[in-house]
């Protein structure tokens, strides 16, 4: 049977921007526009709003002038209005060249919004597709609450059709815009659709308010959708939309006799992280194919299993989406998830020892402090009284200035291998300052600092101002990423002890 195209539309960029208190730069726009198109290979980019203000409007052309130099800008989509023209000089201006036209796809919306009749509308539309026809711009139709039109006024969605396939457009966009659709749902209504015009293209266009986005996808698929549109972390408007790296893994595992897509899962989770950072919409942990810890196993039980025979994989491979599998340490671990971390660190412990280590991981669980790899040789020297550990870095003192009007400064004094160093910098704050002083004193040497990729800091809720603070910070060289803690009631202390441990490491 030959496999199906279906097209994903990405709208990370104009729907996804929707997003509470999210706001992407002109050169942010650009960089995700590229990764979507070249890393990712998604089809096609939904990147704007049309007339919405004027930094849009520069960030538009940057992406337009990049699309039309690297033979993309048939991929690249603005959202337009039915407004006599006005979004069309607009995409002119741009040098965007396909429109995605919003348009009534309820009699509801119709009524009480524009107050206009189906064939005023109707009439209003045609002007406008002849217009960008005329200009040499695409056309693809959004029928806005068209899950809506479809349980509460079939007969006007169906009128709609009627009139709209006749006209010269590239593809249908049906929405869930309120996020209202049960799977069972998605289907029938798609299904009808499909049935009455079989050579038409359809999108899917879902919104996450039920949880449902990703089931009412695949119903989509079913029913014959040839596009979908999602977005990187599944943001958008109040619940978000379908999420991207969720809809590739379900196609790719549970279509994949009969439906193929051009986007490339090796990329997703790089392309997830650079967006979080971007947006700074924070991927919960729990987050499928994208979070931290999906891919991390805590139950001892399961680590044992995974020794044996892989007994507790899926299909969900981390190499799938260019990750790897890791075994968490806390108080559920048990030996055989110390096992798993020690033979990454090159570690090997009799029976006995690693019965004294994995209690003393259980106990630190049982405190609520977290364990990484990396704290493994701390606690294996401490608990064996062995020298496995040797602290060849020092911070031995260091002095930190905050003054209203100077800038933060930091004088660190640090012991390598015996020998003592001295260093003076300023910073943004008190830690920036003290790792400027680090990174001139390491220079000093010819020796190179990890870079810092992530900084938390966790102070239990309901705390006085004197409560212990733990900062935790990852840590990345050209070869791996690693994390480091530090506790103290000083935020910038806990930060120090964090650092400490990072160039012991």
């Amino acid at each position: 049977m030959k496999k199906r195209k279906i097209e994903i539309m990405d709208t990370t960029l104009r729907d996804g921007e929707q997003t509470s208190g999210v706001s992407f730069s002109a050169a942010e726009k650009l960089t995700i526009a590229k990764l979507l198109v070249e890393e990712l290979h998604v089809d096609r980019i939904e990147i704007a709003s049309a007339r919405v203000s004027e930094g849009e409007f520069q960030a538009v052309k940057g992406i337009t002038k990049w699309a039309s130099e690297n033979g993309h800008l048939d991929k690249v989509e603005i959202l337009t209005f039915v407004d006599g023209g006005q979004s069309i000089d607009w995409m002119k201006k741009a040098g965007a060249k396909v429109q995605n036209l919003l348009t009534k796809g309820s009699l509801n919306h119709l009524t009480h919004q524009l107050k206009k009749t189906p064939e005023q509308h109707f009439s209003e539309i045609k002007e406008i597709i002849k217009l960008a026809q005329k200009e040499g711009i695409v056309t693809n139709v959004y029928l806005e609450d068209w899950s809506n039109g479809m349980r509460n006024s079939e007969e006007y969605v169906f009128q709609y059709l009627d009139f709209l396939t006749k006209q010269p457009v590239a593809r249908i966009l049906l929405p869930d815009t309120l996020g209202i659709l049960t799977p069972s749902e998605t289907y029938q209504y798609f299904s009808k659709i499909t049935a009455k015009y079989p050579t038409i293209h359809f999108d899917f266009h879902a919104h996450n308010d039920y949880d449902l986005s990703v089931a009412n996808v695949m119903e989509g698929i079913k029913a014959g959708a040839k596009g979908l549109h999602l977005t990187v972390n599944g943001m958008g408007e109040r619940a978000g939309n379908a999420p991207l790296a969720s809809v590739v893994a379900v196609i790719n595992d549970f279509f994949k006799e009969e439906v193929k897509i051009s986007v490339k899962e090796t990329a997703l989770y790089s392309v997830s992280k650079l967006i979080e950072a971007f947006s700074g919409f924070g991927v919960p942990v729990n987050k499928p194919i994208v979070g931290e810890n999906v891919f991390t196993q805590t139950a001892g039980i399961h680590a044992d299993g995974d020794n044996k025979n892989n007994l507790y994989f899926n299909d969900l491979m981390p190499k799938r989406f260019g990750r790897k599998r890791q075994y968490a340490l806390g108080k559920t671990s048990g030996k055989a998830n110390i096992e798993k971390n020690l033979q990454e660190l090159g570690l090997e412990l009799n029976n006995e020892d690693l019965k004294k280590v994995t209690q003393r991981i259980i106990e630190l669980g049982d405190k609520k402090e977290l364990v990484t790899k990396e704290d493994l040789p701390y606690i294996i020297s401490d608990v064996l009284h062995s020298n496995l550990y040797e602290e060849k870095v020092n911070i031995e003192s260091y002095v930190l200035t905050h003054s209203k009007g100077l800038k933060p400064s930091t004088t660190v004094a640090v012991r390598i291998d015996g020998e003592l160093f001295e260093e003076h910098a300023q910073g943004d704050g008190q830690f920036d300052a003290f790792m400027n002083a680090l990174e001139k004193l390491y220079k000093r040497k010819k020796m190179v600092l990890p870079k810092l990729v992530d900084y938390a800091v966790r102070i239990p809720p309901g705390s006085t101002s004197d409560a212990l603070c733990e900062t935790i910070i990852t840590w990345k060289t050209n070869d791996n990423k690693f994390v480091t803690r530090g506790l103290d009631s000083d935020q910038t202390v806990s930060a120090i002890k964090a650092t400490k441990k990072m160039l012991n490491i």
